[in-house]
């Protein structure tokens, strides 16, 4: 239970409420330490799963954690960028609702003994999401544009319909793919 792997994704858990501490102030050096702290929360994702399959060391509660931990963190940084006005509400809503919804999906695919993996498209949401996180909490902290035109701002908003996109796609996809394997199986959709 105590893997490398494990322990970093509750060590993901564990930024949340850090990563909540300093933007619920959102001064510059605040926001800049925030952000910090969800891109090293974001790191602990891709390092924890690459670890877990590279030492074979993927575990019942890996498997359930990991996903909860990516979604509590996603969905504090949505949730705080909506309060100071970084994100428009109905944009964080569909995300969460797409979330909450997939794990939803996931638990009744579980429930008859079907794990269906993440698709490509899933993850390219979850870099999306967690770029666009990263360069809202920064907005206001530094003065910089990404080219000389596109802000902070635009960029992480840019970033957010991409997740968006990318969440709706790849949540059709899945529900597809857990459809077909119920189907296969002889299982009750």
């Amino acid at each position: 239970m105590f893997n490398l792997p494990n322990v970093l994704t509750f060590g993901r858990i564990l930024m949340i409420p850090v990563y909540v501490g300093f933007f619920s102030t959102p001064t510059a050096s605040r926001s800049i330490a925030a952000a910090a702290v969800f891109g090293l929360a974001a790191f602990t994702d891709l390092l924890d799963g690459y670890i877990a399959r590279q030492r074979a060391q993927v575990t019942r509660i890996g498997r359930l954690f990991d996903p909860i931990a990516d979604k509590c963190l996603v969905i504090a940084g949505l949730v705080l960028l909506v309060q100071f006005q970084r994100v428009a509400a109905w944009l964080a809503i569909m995300l969460i609702v797409r979330e909450l919804a997939m794990t939803g999906v996931r638990a009744a695919a579980a429930s008859q003994g079907l794990v269906i993996a993440a698709g490509t498209l899933g993850k390219y949401k979850v870099v999306c999401q967690m770029t666009a996180i990263i360069l809202l909490t920064l907005e206001g902290a530094l003065s910089l544009s990404i080219f000389p035109i596109i802000t902070l701002h635009q960029a992480g908003t840019v970033a957010l319909y991409a997740a968006l996109a990318f969440s709706l796609i790849s949540a059709g996809q899945y529900m597809r793919d857990a459809w077909n394997e119920l189907v296969k199986q002889g299982g009750t959709a």
